[in-house]
């Protein structure tokens, strides 16, 4: 029998994060409180910290800024797609004329 992965929202990770960061919890503490594994509290500690500090993650941002940039980085990348499809389908036609 495999044992099932637990997931954790977006807030509950900005929050155990949060014990840690802004309230002076030790990991051991807030991982006790929260029921969660150092090892991903100890990764989600450390987003928040590089978020907070402006760096935009590869995985889910916890901060409501860099999911913002995330999105809007996905549009940009999205419309540019569309914009090089646009581009080669008028070349195409033009070509046929």
């Amino acid at each position: 029998m495999s044992k099932q992965r637990r997931s954790f929202s977006v807030e509950f990770k900005h929050d155990a994060a949060a014990l840690v960061v802004d309230q002076g919890y030790s990991v051991a503490e807030a991982c006790k409180s929260m029921g969660v594994g150092e090892t991903a509290l100890r990764r989600w500690v450390d987003q928040l910290r590089e978020e907070r500090g402006g760096v935009t993650p590869n995985s889910k941002a916890l901060t409501a800024e860099q999911q913002e940039i995330q999105a809007l980085k996905a549009r940009i990348n999205r419309l540019e797609l569309e914009k090089k499809i646009l581009k080669e389908a008028t070349a195409l036609l033009m070509a046929e004329e």
